[in-house]
């Protein structure tokens, strides 16, 4: 009798790996440990044998690294493959080659869909939320507290889902006819998108050094106090509207991208940065 996983070892598969993907994360084998207790209901029902229920966990708590939402459908791809191992219908060789292809494209499509695409523009939205009205500020975090989580779970079960169901071969159809590297390379567009609206939006970085002096005004014969003469900001504004966030986020990016600086280490820089120049602003008189 061919054997066949239930919906229930399917469920409980998926939500070993949505709530416990990063709970063993190391350097060793990344979330191999994670990948293998989301396997281990599905090797229990499909195997009796106590030796191979051994030999199929020890496959699946090696090297494994993925984006963990997107990264949901290749549990449901290796729960299929161990369905058809079980059968008589796949081998060890052909599992273990499918998780190790299916790390870079996964890992790809997650990055840009979800953590730089859909992340900072519900982010986005939350903020303006937030930011329209003082007396609910509140209410933007509530949002993003309930969407998040909610929208987290069902992209991932869907994934799942649809990779248990497609299997090995509709992912070899979904790389081979070229739709994977658009959907990589589109939504990698669009994440920079997003990033450079977000800098413009939410990245504030200021140049408060006025000349301000009392104008003598012939034609009243009057003295006009406090004449702003010159305006820094005004005037690369006026010449490159947002220059100064854009520097300030390219100089970070290349900080942390290039110069490996930690987020705790680039946000002590320009906190000194900020007191500093602060401090000698006001000390020579340059600032507003």
């Amino acid at each position: 009798m061919e054997k066949k996983l239930s919906n229930k070892t399917l469920n409980k598969s998926f939500l070993n790996w949505f709530f416990f993907n990063g709970c063993s994360q190391q350097a060793e084998s990344m979330l191999g440990m994670a990948f293998g207790q989301s396997m281990a209901p599905v090797i229990k029902e499909l195997y009796e044998d106590k030796e191979d229920r051994k030999e199929a966990l020890k496959r699946h708590i090696t090297l494994f690294n993925t984006e963990s939402q997107v990264g949901s459908i290749c549990n449901g791809i290796v729960c299929a493959l161990e369905e058809a191992k079980a059968n008589g219908k796949c081998t060890i060789e052909v599992i273990n080659s499918v998780k190790v292809a299916l790390i870079g494209p996964t890992s790809a499509i997650g990055d840009s869909l979800w953590v730089a695409t859909i992340i900072p523009i519900l982010l986005t939205i939350c903020l303006s939320i937030s930011q329209s009205n003082s007396q609910m500020s509140w209410l933007g975090a509530i949002v993003y507290m309930i969407v998040y989580p909610i929208g987290t779970f069902c992209l991932s079960k869907y994934l799942f889902k649809l990779g248990y169901k497609s299997g090995l071969d509709g992912m070899q159809s979904l790389m081979a006819n070229g739709k994977l590297d658009r959907l990589t390379q589109s939504m990698t567009i669009l994440g920079l998108l997003v990033t450079g609206a977000l800098t413009a939006s939410f990245v504030s970085f200021s140049l408060p050094i006025q000349v301000v002096k009392d104008v003598f005004d012939a034609t009243t014969n009057t003295t006009i106090p406090n004449v702003v003469l010159f305006n820094a900001d005004n005037m690369l504004n006026n010449i490159f509207p947002k220059l100064l966030p854009l520097l300030l986020t390219l100089g970070v990016y290349y900080l942390y991208s290039k110069k490996k600086f930690s987020p705790i280490k680039l946000m002590l820089i320009i906190f000194i940065i900020a007191i500093v120049l602060t401090w000698v602003g006001y000390q020579t008189g340059v600032y507003a």
